[in-house]
């Protein structure tokens, strides 16, 4: 794990404060009810749906983060397993064909990378390790075991009993020994033992590194797991971070499955206990990264340990069927779904929803996978072999010109079940008063015969804004319901805007015409890195006939304007390969030749000038004048 150059955190190893010991009662949840199977899945589907939106296809993983993205792949494994739908298996294998091969520092990890997903970072390649054991779970092609395999023998040259008696170094720099390697150590060796018939080796690697890891001194004593051990070999006192004590519980799960030795199950037990007492890692029954508090800054690493924590209590639920662990599992998933999830079901860090103008929530596909982790935990052990879901799409931004506007909305229907005949689906909109709605009142989906995989429908909507709309984000809404007592309702907010002024990453979404692996800064900013881009888009009323543009930009852009999003034209472009922002400066351009086309859109781009150093344009302000007949 490597910290994000924009947005590395300043962290500090102060001690923790007083802890209250594992025995202490949990914080009464917020009183939310609790969903059935079929509400479970649904929930699910869309919110994994909303993340493999994010996947680069062309470079077959999700962008700017190598290790966030084996976590990422490992949750759709997940949802894949639990759920029965196998829709994502194909992307998996992709990654694993696309990617096995060495890259270069910079093409697809700030790290060159070795080949079969190693690197100098030994616990990322850990990530991926356990990614395609899950893969191996899913599909017994063996290839998935064998790469698992050949990252572990990479792993297993790290363990250096010469420092602190034992452990797996962090880095291939030998700096820093830790508890989120030496944690995926213990998982990953307990998994390969318990898949190779006859293996010793991998158990007994298993073995040895929980008995150091019990020793080493990284577990204080609240039960808890600091992050890692000093130069001498001490308990740094650094923060408890939920993933590290998530791989204490899943390594200790893993190693009873191996020896049935029922001091590791309560070892397991143990170490959850201790998380979950109320002051630990959870604050009002919700779970809570210490960067989650408002006034504190996450960064892409901080946003997917929650995910990892509720994988593994997932794990422990399952196996001791203790309903403490079902409980604490239901409460994250009804508060994130209730209070942490956007109109267009995106998932944030801040499971409890809390947001302010000066320390918001942030949703991005990290935060995404994270969030899915509980979705996915609160299905059935069984999955739920009945659902339906829906979802709308977003209209992009609607600018009055004196005459109705109409737009297309697609509304996506999906549902399993067990009928062997054709399922309808009845279905009703909403809108804002004044504006026409059209849809079928009904649909007829015919249920595939691969259990699981839901029966999908593309339905057009179509939508009659008035000329008069109010500025502002109404509110759009399909409710699907079907027999049985299924429901689900789809959401989506059409933005009516008479000016344009938005900061990037933001506010720029409705904005946003095609994402291009871009990512999105703590400080308002959309930027490009490598070979990402972004694409705006400007859909100026009919009755235009002049415009300019003003942007805020910095770093290392390209910036590229065009009347039709195909054909570009260069209008900016930074000649020097700049890392801090000192070029920040408004840049206006005039629009007015980009307005013959058979509309008045118009669209800019933005790209990295340096694409082999990572610090591409960065977008943080646009606002644009127009004029018209």
């Amino acid at each position: 794990m490597k910290m994000s150059r924009r947005t590395l955190a300043a962290l500090t190893a102060a001690a923790l404060p007083a802890l209250g010991a594992a025995s202490v009662a949990n914080a009464a949840p917020p009183e939310l009810p609790r969903v059935r199977g079929d509400e479970a899945l649904a929930r699910a589907r869309v919110a994994a749906d909303v993340l493999m939106g994010d996947y680069d296809q062309i470079k077959a993983w999700f962008p700017s983060s190598w290790w966030n993205s084996a976590v990422a792949l490992q949750t759709i494994g997940d949802y894949m397993l639990r759920s029965g739908d196998r829709r994502y298996l194909d992307q998996l294998d992709h990654t694993f064909e696309r990617n096995k091969g060495p890259f270069p520092a910079g093409e697809l990890s700030g790290d060159e990378l070795y080949g079969n997903f190693t690197s100098r970072a030994i616990d990322d390649s850990g990530w991926w390790a356990l990614t395609w054991i899950t893969a191996y779970d899913l599909t017994g092609e063996q290839k998935y075991l064998d790469m698992a395999v050949t990252i572990g023998e990479f792993m297993d040259d790290f363990w250096d009993p010469s420092t602190c008696d034992g452990g797996i170094w962090w880095n291939e720099e030998r700096t820093y020994k830790n508890a989120v390697t030496n944690g995926q150590w213990i998982r990953l060796t307990a998994e390969l033992h318990n898949r190779i018939p006859g293996d010793e080796a991998w158990l007994e690697r298993a073995q040895v590194a929980w008995d150091w890891y019990l020793t080493s001194g990284m577990i204080n004593e609240h039960g808890l797991l600091n992050d890692g051990l000093t130069d001498s070999c001490e308990n740094n006192r650094d923060r408890v971070y939920t993933y590290n004590q998530a791989l204490a519980i899943g390594g200790a799960l893993e190693l009873w499955r191996a020896t049935e030795d029922p001091h590791l199950l309560e070892k397991a037990r143990y170490f959850a206990d201790s998380a979950l007492a109320e002051g630990a890692l959870f604050t009002g029954g919700i779970l809570t990264e210490w960067t989650d508090v408002l006034g504190e800054t996450t960064n892409d690493n901080h946003k997917q340990f929650k995910g990892i924590f509720l994988r593994y209590l997932m794990d422990l639920a399952d196996t001791t069927s203790d309903d403490r662990y079902r409980d604490v599992v239901a409460t994250q998933a009804a508060t994130i779904w209730e209070a942490d999830r956007t109109i267009a079901d995106e998932l944030g860090v801040r499971w409890a929803g809390k947001s302010t103008e000066t320390s918001p929530n942030v949703f991005d596909w990290r935060t995404q996978a994270s969030a899915l982790s509980a979705l996915i935990a609160d299905l059935p052990r069984s999955g739920a072999r009945r659902s339906l879901s829906a979802s709308l799409s977003r209209t992009p931004v609607v600018m009055p010109d004196g005459a109705p506007t109409v737009r297309q909305l697609d509304l996506e229907v999906a549902i399993t079940s067990t009928a062997s005949r054709p399922v309808r689906v009845h279905l009703a909109a909403e809108g804002p008063e004044g504006w026409t709605l059209d849809l079928a009142p009904s649909v007829d989906l015919e249920v595939p015969d691969a259990e699981g995989e839901p029966a999908t429908v593309t339905i057009p909507v179509q939508i009659t804004i008035p000329a008069d709309a109010t500025d502002g984000n109404p509110l759009i809404a399909v409710n699907a319901k079907a027999a049985g007592g299924l429901e689900f309702t789809a959401r989506t907010e059409v933005l009516v805007a008479r000016t344009v002024d938005f900061d990037g990453g933001t506010q720029d979404e409705p904005w946003l015409w095609d994402a291009g692996g871009s990512g999105v800064t703590d400080e308002p900013g959309r930027f490009a890195d490598g070979s990402s881009y972004f694409i705006y888009r400007f859909p100026f009323p009919a009755s235009t006939t002049a415009a300019e543009l003003t942007v805020t930009i910095s770093n290392q852009y390209l910036v590229d304007l065009s009347p039709d999003g195909e054909s570009w034209t260069r209008v900016l472009a930074e000649d020097e390969p700049l890392r801090d922002a000192s070029n920040r400066a408004d840049h206006t351009f005039d629009l007015t030749p980009y307005l013959d086309g058979d509309d008045k859109d118009v669209y800019l781009k933005v790209s990295d000038a340096f694409p082999e150093d990572g610090w591409g344009g960065q977008v943080h302000h646009v606002s644009a004048q127009f004029s018209g007949s």
